[in-house]
């Protein structure tokens, strides 16, 4: 019987959070090819931040992020890429790392503007809003993560859709190091299980995020 009960109890703490992003997500999650067949497409795109290497290149992962937002870029669907990543310390820096790498594939500078406090999905979401204050944007980020992405963004109030990278899933080596067949996409997977109990706490919560003072970053590069 307690057995029982510890069991329905975990399912009902992952599951229902599950239920919420699998709503919260509906018909709102797309590939690159699948977005362009969308009626109308939002002039943002937050591009979620990633683990950077010590000597400033992207990981696997975030290079499928930026590479995902570059195609959006190139193809005329976004105006404009506000790449939101952790700089909480002087030696690790995601965001201007994830900016370098758009401008040197050929994203002018002015396109892309660096939110410095991306700490987790749900800080990136709540700072376009209130920092930013962006309404409506197209949210990348690798595929099992947008459910929990988009979700996040519409419950504090952003309209947003997603548009995910799967690259990573194929077979291959992982940034030098041999892997099994998406193994680290699995697990990466299974923690978006936890995850989303964690973000319906900082929603219901209302968890404030590192804020500051507005920035007119995105406004001022859709205005040119």
């Amino acid at each position: 019987m307690v057995v029982a009960a510890g069991v329905g109890s975990l399912v009902g703490l992952l599951g229902v959070p599950r239920v919420v992003t699998a709503v919260g997500s509906r018909d709102r999650v797309f590939n690159v090819a699948e977005f362009r067949e969308q009626p109308n497409h939002p002039r943002v795109a937050l591009v979620l931040g990633a683990q950077v290497h010590p000597d400033g290149r992207p990981s696997r992962y975030l290079r499928g992020r930026l590479d995902t937002a570059h195609q959006l870029y190139k193809s005329g669907f976004v105006d404009v890429l506000l790449v939101s990543g952790d700089n909480g310390v002087d030696h690790y820096d995601e965001p201007t790392a994830m900016k370098r790498y758009l401008v040197e594939a050929g994203v002018p500078e002015s396109d892309v503007v660096i939110d410095y406090a991306g700490f987790d999905t749900y800080d990136s979401c709540v700072r376009a809003r209130r920092v930013f204050g962006v309404e409506q944007l197209v949210v990348v980020s690798q595929g099992y993560h947008l459910p929990r992405a988009v979700t996040t963004c519409r419950l504090v109030g952003v309209d947003a859709v997603g548009v995910g990278d799967w690259s990573v899933q194929r077979v291959g080596r992982f940034d030098g190091v041999p892997v099994l067949w998406r193994l680290g996409w699995t697990n990466f997977a299974l923690r978006e299980l936890p995850a989303n109990v964690k973000m319906l706490w900082d929603v219901g919560t209302r968890r404030t995020p590192t804020l500051g003072a507005p920035e007119s970053g995105v406004a001022d590069a859709l205005e040119r």
